[in-house]
């Protein structure tokens, strides 16, 4: 089939090359001349495993190209991906503007074949219907009396780091529409997904499952999994908390409720919180929309608020182990808000870099993939590895924890540093080796 991916960032990269891996005719469509050019050669403008060995694929195959030609990309395809941010406002909605300019350029080339027009975008319920009327509104009468389009949700569930494998190998598909013509041919865009016809070799996987349901229904389900997802880490962040208190491991007690069906393992590791362009827009978009309607939603509130003071369980660690802060080196392993990608966005890491700068300290950073903080690059010290990192420092912590720092060699680090502190900020480090090293071991929950 032909398909247009407008956007190409994480989500709309990654769909593209995806969707051109399982057979199909795609084209990205993106406005940035700069990041036309990148792609056209195969060079993936952004951290992504896996991404860009998919992307010179397609290319190579001939099925997979980019331009800025609206006209050229909408007209020659059958579906077309709407894949642009929706970053938050500081009133806490979804900020919808490239929503509404991708909408509205869309109609004047929306005439003769009959297409499907999906948002892949996390988008505020409501959308698809709100996105059918600026495309209306912005057509021709002899357009609008053709029914030439039909909207579809198909809500993406990629986690940075594994998104090409969770495109192709989903938990699920979730196609939501008014319009049964419309789902019908993305449902047969999908068919080599859920059949699992384009894998070679992994023909015992049984078919992927795909939901058909409401328009509304579509866009909350994603609102309604980062929500769950997101409470369920505050919640062993909460239970981490007490642990410390109380003398428990929070990793026990992880493993002892994660074995009960009904809770899961999956998200019960205990740490500084989770961060990403995700989970707190898409709790306080979803609140915000709550809220509109009456509805007051005190555990999306909580979830966000334990979050956030999480975060600051370090600097609260910091200063029980080495009092005042001012004046003392302090290194963050990690920069990322997870390993894999090179996202800054809502890293607890930019959080720890302002307060421990406030408070007088000299921040020093390492990330393997992260080389530039922007503004705050004035508020840091960039160290070339680990060593470098860790000497002089007073503590290093464990922010992000890239394969590289579970295996982390304590007794060369010990002696290069003026204070053998470590914080764990992930549980990543075994406490006994940290102790034969002779460090002061500070974890979450333990």
């Amino acid at each position: 089939m032909r398909v247009c991916v407008i956007g190409t960032g994480y989500v709309g990269t990654v769909t593209a090359a995806c969707f051109a891996h399982v057979g199909h005719d795609v084209v990205g469509l993106e406005q940035d001349p700069d990041k036309v050019a990148k792609l056209r050669k195969g060079i993936l403008p952004f951290v992504e495993p896996g991404t860009e060995p998919l992307l010179q694929e397609g290319i190579a195959a001939g099925n997979l190209r980019f331009t800025d030609d609206v006209a050229d990309a909408v007209t020659a395809s059958e579906v077309i991906f709407i894949c642009v941010g929706t970053p938050l406002t500081p009133s806490g909605d979804a900020n919808v503007d490239a929503l509404r300019a991708v909408a509205t350029s869309l109609a004047p080339h929306l005439h003769g074949e009959y297409k499907a027009i999906v948002t892949k975008s996390t988008v505020p319920v409501g959308s698809g219907d709100w996105i059918t009327m600026l495309i209306e509104d912005a057509m021709t009468p002899d357009q609008r009396s053709g029914h030439s389009f039909g909207v579809v949700s198909n809500p993406e569930f990629l986690r940075e780091g594994s998104a090409v494998t969770d495109f192709l190998y989903p938990d699920r598909i979730v196609l939501g529409s008014s319009s049964e013509k419309a789902i019908d041919l993305v449902a047969q865009l999908y068919e080599p997904v859920v059949d699992q016809s384009f894998t070679e070799g992994r023909a015992e996987l049984a078919p992927v499952r795909l939901i058909k349901t409401s328009l509304e229904s579509a866009e909350m389900i994603k609102y309604a999994a980062n929500a769950f997802l997101a409470t369920k880490i505050s919640f062993i962040n909460e239970m981490a908390n007490i642990c410390e208190r109380i003398g428990g491991d929070i990793d026990q007690i992880a493993e002892g409720i994660g074995l009960d069906h009904r809770i899961g393992e999956s998200f019960l590791n205990a740490g500084l919180g989770w961060g990403g362009s995700c989970f707190r827009k898409d709790i306080l978009a979803l609140k915000r929309t709550a809220e509109e309607y009456g509805y007051s939603p005190q555990l999306l509130q909580a979830t966000v608020e334990v979050n956030l003071l999480q975060r600051m369980t370090v600097v609260r660690k910091l200063q029980e182990e080495l009092k005042i802060l001012k004046g003392k080196r302090i290194g963050l392993l990690g920069l990322a808000f997870k390993p894999g990608t090179d996202d800054l966005r809502d890293a607890p890491a930019l959080d720890l870099i302002d307060r421990l700068h406030n408070a007088g300290s000299r921040v020093m950073v390492y990330d393997p993939v992260v080389t530039d903080l922007g503004p705050r690059n004035e508020s840091v010290r960039f160290a070339e590895s680990v060593e470098d990192l860790a000497d002089g420092a007073d503590a290093i912590v464990l922010v992000t924890e890239w394969d590289e720092f579970r295996g982390l060699d304590l007794a060369d680090l010990g002696p290069r540093m003026r204070t053998r502190v470590v914080v764990d900020g992930r549980n990543a480090i075994d406490p006994a080796e940290a102790a034969e090293a002779h460090f002061r071991y500070l974890g979450v929950g333990r």
